[in-house]
């Protein structure tokens, strides 16, 4: 019976494609052979993010779309200068038009900021 290979870095490595682990006295990092690319790294918290972000952004859409579907009758909007009469939903995409302006505008102001410190 022998035991494990001494060569592989990984125990749970079961030599299924890949390339093999260089041998324990090689002396530094291995170069990619000549025209061949090097294997990018895969960054998982970035990619979770990311599909959190398009998660929560696909849920809101959702939610405002059924505010707006079952909120279809006439109100009166005051304004600075007078009162309009106009369907609810106009008045809610106005206001989530507005909001999603003040929040780009606001993410904007905050990247000048930290690029001013750096």
């Amino acid at each position: 019976m022998t035991g494990p290979d001494p060569r592989r870095a990984d125990p749970l490595d079961v030599g299924l494609g890949g390339t093999p682990p260089p041998p324990a006295s090689a002396p530094g990092p291995v170069e990619p052979a000549a025209g061949t690319t090097p294997r990018r790294e895969r960054h998982t918290g970035r990619t979770i993010g990311r599909s959190l972000a398009l998660a929560l952004l696909l849920f809101a859409t959702v939610v405002l779309v059924l505010f707006v579907v079952f909120n279809t009758q006439t109100v009166d909007i005051s304004l600075v200068f007078g009162n309009v009469d106009a369907p609810l939903v106009v008045a809610l995409l106005i206001a989530a038009a507005l909001g999603a302006a003040i929040g780009w505008l606001t993410s904007l102001v905050l990247r000048a900021r930290r690029r001013g410190r750096g």
